[in-house]
């Protein structure tokens, strides 16, 4: 059965043209040029992946993705814009996007993220609703790591960084392992998105001293708990 993308882009002749060459690929492709008409096309179409312009008539990428994201949880989202300051980046990952393109692009690298992506979807092993992590609770589904009163939502890829190194626990974890999973790719850019991630999961964790995330110097990291 065809993967299902959810398309939504308000310029109609870039729209038609990725339009066609998603479906020469084998995806089943359902295209919408107004924000405020998504939330019925995902009740009804199911997509596994949503591609989503941000600056759209009706209601802007943003506001969507919040929406998508309180129905849908786990459905991927890959932003594609022409915004290129930070705070817009930083903007599209916190309001649910997985991954963020920008404008112009070429239609591989689109391709190649959207294969990425159901990839992590398809491949990542199934965990409990509920993980016991040390003194945390860690709800995969949900994205949501817990302590005691304390609720931490993570972003997609902190919860997918968690995840692996929670079922690879106190073995060796290849840089380059984790980053093909959650990146696609070991380019050095993503490298360093990598430490920045990790940095974050420490901080997140530091609360439970009996965890650990320990770096092994141009190998990987070792996740451990007491």
């Amino acid at each position: 059965m065809n993967k299902k993308i959810l398309y939504v882009e308000d310029e109609v002749f870039l729209g038609k043209i990725v339009k066609e060459t998603l479906e020469t690929k084998g995806y089943d492709v359902l295209m919408e040029t107004n924000g405020a008409h998504v939330i019925n096309h995902l009740q009804r179409f199911h997509p596994d992946i949503c591609v989503l312009d941000i600056m759209l008539p009706g209601k802007n990428g943003y506001e969507v993705a919040a929406e998508i994201r309180a129905i849908n949880e786990l459905l991927p989202i890959i932003f594609l814009t022409a915004k290129v300051q930070t705070e817009d980046v930083v903007k599209g990952f916190k309001t649910g996007g997985n991954d963020y393109i920008r404008k112009p692009f070429s239609i591989e690298e689109l391709i190649v993220r959207i294969e990425n992506l159901l990839q992590i979807k398809q491949s990542a092993p199934d965990l409990l609703e509920e993980e016991k992590i040390g003194n945390f609770l860690f709800y995969p589904t949900k994205q949501l790591l817990v302590l005691n009163e304390n609720h931490r939502k993570l972003s997609f890829r902190e919860s997918e960084l968690l995840k692996f190194l929670w079922i690879h626990r106190n073995a060796i974890v290849q840089r380059r392992d984790l980053l093909n999973h959650i990146w696609g790719n070991d380019s050095f850019f993503n490298s360093r998105n990598l430490d920045v991630y990790v940095t974050k999961l420490r901080g997140y964790l530091k609360e439970d001293p009996s965890i650990e995330i320990i770096t092994i110097k141009g190998v990987g990291y070792r996740f451990i708990t007491g």
